[in-house]
């Protein structure tokens, strides 16, 4: 028997739950910009959908002169363009706020980038052109399912954007990922991509799109994705939308034993505005911060940047090490929102011994 791949192992992805598929990337084995389709994070709310390509059509309609619907043959015919973007869901990390709180308590690996190919949404809109008094763009997906907090009410998934974000020439209508179709899992045939701002906005499996004068009042625009700034009560409640500041620390991997001498600590860094100017660490706790070299990105608007630093392990001992980025508009990760400090800089023991 050929034994020659006997040897051979592969990473996977970290199962957070499976009805519905909610899964993260180990994020110790990302060493480059894209991210290889299995190994991308998988967030959903509901199960799968069922569709077909071959009967699929997109309408566009609401506030517009003239609706129309497109065939993936008219579609694929537009003017395309590919941008790379990092995708992390809001919920990233959440396994470490504290206090704790409800919702799929991902690890750090629910955030994956690579390149999407397809047509900005705003030449889409064009065709059926938008009224002068819309307001929000609806983009609705395929998977829908019941919602337990409203009654077991069947909801699909379906977000909002406004109108300016929509325009924005690179938020698109994607097709491919990566120079192959879109993974179904991933919203095949279409999915939307709004670079900068977390991934609940970037809805799969795209059903149609309305133009509408109003406010969106479903339950993923209102209910989730919402911050919520008094515990008591929703006042002054606003949604979720640009991702924030953020770094991870991919290796040494959380408490691993390392010998004396010299190591890398590696990580990647991202922020939905500006670029990372900055990545900082300590390998003791938040005492003493380090600079640690950022390496040059292709895309640092859209995504991660990864970072090092040279470590010379002098004695032996426990060490906690942390990283914090700062971008162009001199944000860091280190914030606490509205009670809950969301961890951001990841911290990690390492118990060093002698060679």
């Amino acid at each position: 028997m050929d034994q020659s791949n006997h040897h051979k192992v592969k990473p996977y992805l970290l199962t957070r739950s499976l009805l519905p598929e909610n899964q993260e990337t180990p994020i110790q084995f990302i060493n480059n910009d894209m991210m290889i389709n299995n190994l991308f994070y998988r967030r959903n709310h509901f199960s799968y959908p069922t569709l077909s390509l071959r009967n699929y059509w997109l309408p566009i309609n609401g506030l517009v002169s003239t609706p129309v619907i497109l065939s993936m043959q008219d579609i694929l015919q537009l003017p395309s363009k590919t941008i790379q973007v990092v995708l992390e869901c809001s919920g990233d990390k959440r396994s470490l706020f504290e206090p704790k709180v409800f919702g799929e308590q991902w690890g750090k690996g629910a955030i994956s980038q690579g390149y999407w190919k397809g047509v900005p949404l705003r030449n889409l809109l064009d065709l059926a052109r938008i009224r002068e008094d819309a307001k929000e763009i609806v983009v609705e997906g395929y998977d829908f399912g019941e919602r337990t907090d409203l009654n077991n009410e069947v909801f699909t998934y379906a977000r909002s954007l406004p109108i300016r974000k929509a325009l924005h020439p690179e938020t698109i209508i994607a097709y491919e990922y990566n120079n192959q179709p879109i993974p179904f899992k991933h919203g095949y045939p279409l999915r939307l991509i709004v670079p900068q701002w977390y991934a609940m906005a970037s809805v799969k499996w795209i059903k149609q799109i309305s133009v509408i004068d109003s406010k969106f009042t479903g339950p993923f625009q209102t209910i989730d994705y919402v911050y919520y700034p008094n515990k008591e009560s929703n006042k002054d409640s606003f949604p979720v939308t640009t991702i924030n500041v953020n770094s991870t620390i991919q290796k040494p991997l959380d408490l691993e034993i390392l010998h004396t001498g010299k190591h890398f600590i590696k990580g990647i860094a991202w922020t939905g505005n500006g670029v990372i100017t900055k990545v900082d660490i300590s390998v003791d706790g938040g005492s003493n911060w380090l600079n640690a070299k950022i390496e040059l990105s292709k895309n640092p608007c859209y995504g991660w940047q990864s970072w090092s630093y040279e470590w010379n392990i002098l004695r032996k001992g426990e060490y906690m090490i942390m990283s914090k980025a700062t971008d162009s508009y001199g944000r860091s990760n280190q914030l606490h929102l509205y009670g809950i400090k969301r961890v951001m800089d990841i911290t990690l023991l390492i118990k060093a011994r002698l060679k």
